[in-house]
């Protein structure tokens, strides 16, 4: 099942239970992932994408190993709010994950999250060649925590 709104997804998910954060690039797939009481994100690791039926394989084998309960994509919409390629093309990957999958998957708003992730690994003075391997990651994370934050006030 697909949410759109994360409050309509809460009502679909066990009350506890780890979930995980998805930063959908064009070369990278984000993982983060949440402790089982969903109150904090941790970035995991990041996907090689090369097409959709190994990506989804490596992201549900994290889901059986993990025992996750729902997944959560960030969804890149324009600075004004509206929906361009990119947001499509992660409609598009949730809705072919949802048929190999019955965990809800719910989206959540990643404007920045990639510009946040970088500012706190350059905080951190992440080497430039660390801060390229794990920025998906950290930005998965962010996104993830705005969800479980969100979550948090949805009960």
């Amino acid at each position: 099942m697909i949410f759109d709104d994360i409050t309509d997804m809460a009502r679909a998910l066990p009350r506890t239970g780890a979930l995980a954060g998805l930063d959908l690039g064009t070369k990278t797939i984000g993982v983060a992932v949440s402790d089982g009481m969903r109150q904090i994100a941790s970035p995991l690791r990041v996907i090689r994408r090369r097409k959709f039926t190994l990506d989804a394989a490596d992201l549900l084998a994290i889901v059986a190993e993990r025992r996750l309960t729902g997944l959560i994509l960030g969804l890149p919409r324009n600075m004004d709010g509206t929906e361009g390629p990119r947001a499509q093309s992660t409609r598009a990957f949730a809705r072919n994950l949802s048929g190999l999958t019955d965990l809800p998957i719910g989206f959540w708003d990643e404007r920045l999250s990639t510009v946040a992730a970088e500012r706190a690994l350059l905080e951190a003075d992440t080497s430039r060649k660390r801060r390229a391997e794990v920025v998906d990651q950290v930005a998965a994370g962010y996104i993830l925590q705005g969800a479980l934050d969100r979550l948090r006030n949805s009960y």
